[in-house]
């Protein structure tokens, strides 16, 4: 079995490429039920429009005029949020999905001042931006300043997904091998560091890393093996590592300060534990981990090899061609991502019409994500590393924050096929498609 075999998408798919992903084509409808009508006097008031978007302020910047303005605030996102402007007196109720509140913004002091959303969690995800209080206009339209014809964006859509897959520096998850000690175990040797890390084409961010790559490598051992993983702490603050679903004695599981004192910098650990039973896990810091893990610290680690179900073997599911660990983020400096890029960045991956690919869900994210794959229909045969005792199908599958899933794919109908987040704003904007989404290509 082939681990992680993917192939460029040629030139000539991008057509294909573009008509099909076009049918993840999304719809936003908000109410404004929480405003009022502007009186005549008050029809010269600019109105300024503030998106409130996957774990960030869209956009994250206003200019606000001296004199006051009209704050229209709007929840694209699909959890609550709300906003926070402490210095101009702002301090909104949550805003579910889909609400808008306008507000009026006295006339105030000239400055720049902070804000974020009220949320727990959210302003130290990224979900934060700044606001100059000064003489000029300032309004934007959702993140775009002005607002684009029809024309413009499908302009703006074409030229983004012909980009796709966009090279970009560094690809993370790969296997590491392991050095096998004398005795048998299997050694893994980590580095936590912080990295400048491409998430898409141009855009580099301060990623803290397991060696140098976002997710870190992926630890593969078997049933029965002994496993020591060495980790060098070489970040600005302390870590631990938490090896999320795998089996380990008490005094392995990685939570400082009850099962162990936190890595200073400059310090090392060593994880020891036997590979007891079959597992897909995740691992990843449990020290300031609300910044640590939605900034890149996380990685694959599984142990043995999922066997497919007898009951799906008269449909043609006979043999794993290859298997796919797939994370997904929405936070910190990494942001909505598939394992660790944004699209035009994020990997395409193939597969020939009757072969069958094993992919591995997991969210490292803060939020749930609906994974969407236009086809072929999946079957999900694992959660959380334990195998199901009946298949279910699935072609949106809901992955929440910490769950692993393991679905499994065959090539149907050849095409270049849509994957992505189902919450749309995760995946496509009036620009194009964005962060979470990908493309299965389904070759004869």
């Amino acid at each position: 079995m082939s681990r992680n075999d993917t192939r460029a998408l040629s030139i000539g798919s991008f057509a294909v490429a573009v008509v099909a992903m076009f049918f993840a084509a999304m719809l936003l409808i908000t109410r404004d039920d929480k405003s009022t009508s502007a009186a005549p006097a008050e029809a010269s008031v600019e109105i300024i429009s503030l998106n409130l978007g996957a774990m960030k302020l869209e956009p994250a910047s206003l200019t606000i005029p001296a004199a006051g303005a009209k704050l229209k605030i709007t929840n694209i996102d699909g959890v609550n949020h709300s906003l926070i402007i402490p210095d101009l007196g702002i301090a909104t109720p949550e805003l579910k999905p889909g609400e808008t509140l306008t507000i009026d913004v006295p006339p105030s002091p000239e400055g720049t001042f902070e804000m974020w959303c009220g949320v727990a969690g959210h302003k130290e995800a990224g979900m934060k931006g700044t606001v100059t209080v000064g003489t000029s206009a300032g309004g934007h339209s959702a993140g775009t300043g002005t607002k684009m014809s029809w024309s413009e964006m499908d302009a703006a859509m074409l030229e983004r997904a012909q980009a796709f897959p966009a090279k970009s520096e560094g690809r993370g998850g790969q296997p590491l091998e392991p050095t096998v000690l004398p005795d048998g175990t299997k050694q893994f040797d980590l580095v936590a560091k912080i990295v400048q890390w491409e998430v898409e084409p141009g855009k580099f961010v301060e990623a803290w890393t397991y060696n140098g790559v976002v997710p870190g490598p992926e630890l593969h051992v078997n049933i029965g093996d002994k496993v020591r993983i060495n980790l060098q702490n070489d970040l600005p603050e302390s870590t631990s590592l938490h090896l999320h679903g795998i089996r380990v004695p008490n005094s392995m599981d990685g939570v400082d300060p009850y099962t162990q004192m936190p890595i200073e910098p400059g310090k090392s650990f060593t994880y020891e534990f036997v590979a007891k039973e079959f597992a897909t896990g995740i691992y990843h810091s449990h020290h300031h981990a609300d910044l640590q893990i939605p900034n890149g610290m996380f990685g694959a680690i599984t142990i043995g090899d999922i066997t497919i179900p007898e009951v799906l073997n008269p449909m043609g599911y006979t043999e794993i061609a290859k298997t796919v660990n797939m994370v997904l983020n929405d936070a910190g400096t990494i942001g909505l991502s598939l394992n660790g890029k944004s699209f035009p960045a994020t990997e395409p991956y193939t597969l020939k019409v009757g072969e069958v690919m094993a992919v591995n869900y997991y969210n490292e994210g803060l939020m749930g994500h609906p994974m969407h794959m236009h086809q072929p229909m999946g079957w999900v045969i694992a959660k959380d590393g334990i195998p199901l005792l009946v298949p279910q199908p699935t072609d949106t599958l809901w992955v929440a924050p910490g769950e692993r899933y393991t679905v499994l794919y065959k090539g149907t109908d050849p095409g270049v096929w849509a994957w992505h987040c189902h919450i749309l704003t995760h995946a496509e904007g009036e620009q194009g498609m964005f962060g979470m989404v990908t493309a299965l290509i389904v070759e004869r």
